[in-house]
């Protein structure tokens, strides 16, 4: 982005600094020292010691913004208007598994909206960036939504809960529906880059069940500044707080909308 604004600036600051830190650990992977959250729900050190310097080069910034990140929770702002929405390490669990699939998500949100979006991919080095009314981005290229309108040629991202996850029977037969239209799907691990894949034409359409704030805030944006059509699980409840969404290009999106609700 040729013009990115000063709080932009700040998020790709923060975020590459986050970043020096989790390579230099994720390429020593095996002495991670690991605690249990709840069933393959894993948080690193790395992780958390990630999540501290993003707050930090956040707050110090714009002291007067709110916090809400998943490892640290939320914090009230002096500006209750203005909030960033942060997951240190998206695809915890690929990380520690020595996969190179995750990234650092940050997003702004500014009235209950989000403004503002980085997600980066450190062992890519891709760097995704959004501002509203501004298009998305990977690294200096503008980048928008995939233009097939089969779905027999598409590709779909979702994610597929774990263990005892309540949601796992509907994700199964929401496959199930979805997979004879299709020419694939993928379960990488990492929903901001799951966003980040469909603005970048690379996915044609991500849903998934179960999400949080900070799994989507970032992505939301690009997918939607990429040309994307976004819609809560839910249609009469807020994205942001709703717990699971659906994401295609315009053209198939009523169609692929229907597949997966099995309407």
């Amino acid at each position: 982005m040729s013009q990115a604004s000063a709080n932009l600036n700040i998020m790709i600051k923060a975020a590459r600094k986050a970043a020096r830190g989790l390579i230099r650990d994720f390429n020593e992977v095996e002495n991670l020292q690991v605690s249990s959250k709840g069933p393959g729900d894993f948080v690193s050190k790395a992780d958390r010691k990630a999540e501290e310097i993003i707050k930090t080069e956040l707050t110090e910034a714009r002291p007067t913004y709110g916090y809400l990140g998943e490892e640290t929770g939320e914090t009230k702002g002096e500006d209750p208007t203005r909030r960033w929405i942060v997951d240190p390490l998206d695809g915890t669990t690929n990380y520690l598994h020595g996969m190179p699939h995750w990234a650092v998500s940050i997003a702004l949100e500014h009235k209950g909206k989000i403004v503002a979006a980085v997600i980066y991919d450190p062992v890519k080095d891709e760097m995704f960036t959004s501002e509203k009314g501004q298009g998305a981005w990977l690294n200096d290229r503008r980048i928008r939504v995939s233009a097939r309108r089969d779905l027999i040629e598409m590709v779909f991202s979702t994610g597929v809960p774990f263990a005892n996850n309540p949601d796992l029977p509907q994700v199964l037969q929401q496959i199930a529906r979805i997979s004879p239209h299709c020419a694939g799907l993928r379960r990488w691990g990492a929903a901001s880059l799951d966003l980040a894949y469909v603005a970048a034409g690379r996915f044609d359409g991500f849903w998934e069940l179960g999400l949080k704030p900070w799994d989507m805030a970032a992505g939301l944006l690009l997918a939607t500044e990429a040309g994307a059509l976004v819609e809560a699980w839910d249609e009469s409840e807020d994205i942001l707080s709703a717990p699971g969404l659906i994401v295609a290009n315009e053209p198939v999106f009523e169609r692929f909308a229907g597949i997966i609700r099995g309407t």
